[in-house]
């Protein structure tokens, strides 16, 4: 009997990066798939840096969303393996919200999606890009 790493192989750490145009595109919209709706980035952010809130403190630290809302988001990120929820069984209910190890592992990533935003050029006034397009 052959041993079992022998019978499976694993690419190389080098060959599991090379994408091609189509395989990168895919991955991208699925990776956006997962952080798509108008409230997760912010609540994620409030979640960064291994922080445990309860849901009344998300609610209080993000005032414009609706109650309805946010739970949505976050039962969404829960099932995508984002977000933690912790139940802790007493009363009055308390429910916590952290981020998974995976949903920590965003943050070099929007970190550097804010350095970008932030390196923007100044745009043009509209004046200018006007007499250029005559």
């Amino acid at each position: 009997m052959t041993s079992t790493d022998k019978k499976v192989r694993y690419l190389p750490k080098s060959e599991q990066g090379a994408y091609t145009r189509e395989t990168a595109a895919a991955g991208v919209e699925q990776a956006l798939k997962l952080l798509e709706g108008r409230w997760k980035l912010v609540i994620l952010f409030h979640l960064f840096g291994g922080h445990v809130m309860r849901f009344s403190d998300l609610e209080r630290a993000i005032p414009a969303v609706s109650q309805k809302m946010l739970i949505q988001q976050l039962r969404q990120m829960e099932k995508d393996g984002i977000v933690r929820r912790i139940v802790h069984h007493q009363v009055p209910p308390k429910v916590e919200y952290a981020l998974t190890d995976w949903g920590q592992a965003l943050c070099p990533a929007l970190d550097a999606l804010l350095t970008w935003a932030a390196d923007r050029p100044p745009l043009e006034t509209s004046a200018a890009t006007d007499e250029t397009a005559q």
